[in-house]
């Protein structure tokens, strides 16, 4: 059960209503703060709609670092959002088979992006080694996008667990067929 009220448009001042046009659980939480809410906003919406990173590999950056933080919200979300920019079921299974140190059939570009994503959330940063390996194929700038997906999404899950966000019944079938480690 969350910390706070989920807040609905009707008790937010007129300007700040739009905040709640996606009206998903966290938006209604954060909007507890509508500066902050418009703030974090911000980053998610260019990590979605203005980073040049490609899709398929943000929701799998995006995933991995649900998966560690064993974020029901994160990775019930991000499936779904993952399966409409082009992870598949095998990817996920994939996903999760790399974390556990098992072979997967991933191809090397992913694999390093969920690499990097460990270590981002699990050391605090890349190592020199997966961003000598990334930098070629993606280029400074979509280095720094991946970097702010990954850092930006390690935060997301700590709000999400900090304001115990629930998860809303229309994603729930993803932590069912996709249900996290305990």
């Amino acid at each position: 059960m969350a910390r706070i009220p989920y807040l609905e448009k009707s008790d937010l001042a007129e300007a700040d209503q739009e905040l709640l046009n996606r009206p998903i659980a966290l938006f209604k939480a954060l909007v507890n703060s509508p500066k902050a809410a418009r703030a974090f906003s911000g980053v998610g919406g260019f990590i979605r709609y203005g980073s040049k990173l490609d899709a398929r590999l943000r929701e799998l950056a995006i995933l991995q670092v649900g998966w560690l933080a064993r974020s029901p919200y994160e990775w019930s979300h991000h499936v779904k959002i993952g399966h409409d920019f082009g992870v598949t079921d095998a990817d996920i299974q994939a996903l999760i088979d790399d974390t556990a140190g098992k072979a997967t059939s991933l191809d090397a570009l992913s694999l390093t992006v969920l690499k990097a994503a460990r270590e981002i959330a699990n050391d605090g940063g890349m190592s020199d080694a997966t961003f000598a390996a990334l930098q070629p194929t993606l280029g400074n700038e979509q280095m720094v996008d991946l970097t702010i997906t990954i850092s930006f999404y390690c935060a997301v899950v700590r709000v999400l667990a900090t304001l115990k966000i629930d998860v809303e019944p229309d994603y729930m079938p993803y932590l069912e067929r996709w249900p996290l480690p305990a």
